[in-house]
């Protein structure tokens, strides 16, 4: 198809509202088959429908703009907020504590609810799927404090990956910073970052995590930022490192 056969055609739907920050493309496909999206009074029933800059897109009854210039946030996120928009169970999130002012926003990955540090927040739901994908290959290294007897041999195995519960873990790098009695400080570096990796993989070495910091996810630092600060990466950092998608592109040009 030629270029200007797709710009006749418009965006796929879920890429338009993925870069519009309503969410992730997936998350976008599974609400197209709740029947939550309409386009021009029509509800859509299949992801490869067309929006163009004419079209009116309504998501769970509400207008959506289209897709504003793209924005990246370091957020240090407390202990005691969960990474989600609306818990089922009433706890708070991290979506509520963001300035009023603030766009809709969506994480690129998760902190679970005891955990802390560096967050990354973006309006462009396209940028935020870019960003987790492990092929980036980009470190995230915590601050990790534990409690038992730490084996520093043990800790060196885990570069070379293991199996915990059926699990398959990539590379770790994890080594000891410092110790006081029965407690010690981590620094844990890995690339994949599965559900709870961190807290499995120190739980079969016998240790328990009584906390646990990201201090950076690839080039992003958590830096000075206290907890439940954000500050706003500048347009150029985001161009120097948001990596292109297959199609060799780049989405939305942060200005």
């Amino acid at each position: 198809m030629t270029d200007e056969q797709t710009n006749e055609r418009g965006e796929r739907i879920a890429k338009w509202l993925a870069r519009s920050g309503v969410a992730s493309r997936r998350d976008i496909e599974r609400m197209i088959g709740e029947h939550r999206i309409k386009l021009n009074g029509k509800t859509v029933d299949h992801p490869a429908t067309f929006v163009t800059d004419t079209d009116v897109v309504m998501v769970n009854g509400k207008v959506v703009e289209g897709p504003e210039r793209t924005r990246l946030w370091r957020y240090h996120k407390p202990d005691g907020l969960v990474t989600t928009h609306r818990d089922p169970e009433g706890r708070p999130t991290v979506f509520d504590s963001l300035p009023e002012d603030m766009p809709r926003v969506i994480s690129v990955g998760r902190l679970d609810i005891n955990s802390e540090g560096l967050l990354l927040l973006t309006n462009d739901g396209a940028l935020a799927r870019r960003l987790e994908l492990p092929t980036n290959g980009w470190l995230r290294r915590y601050r990790v404090r534990v409690f038992g007897v730490v084996d520093e041999r043990r800790l060196a195995d885990l570069a070379k990956g293991c199996v915990i519960e059926g699990v398959r873990y990539g590379s770790i790098e994890a080594a000891l910073d410092s110790r006081k009695g029965d407690n010690a400080w981590l620094t844990v570096s890995l690339r994949e970052g599965k559900n709870r990796e961190v807290r499995r993989v120190m739980a079969a070495l016998n240790l328990h995590v009584s906390r646990l910091l990201r201090t950076s996810y690839g080039p992003f630092q958590l830096g000075e930022l206290q907890p439940g600060e954000l500050e706003e990466v500048q347009a150029r950092v985001i161009r120097s490192h948001i990596p292109r998608d297959a199609e060799g592109e780049r989405g939305r040009k942060p200005r």
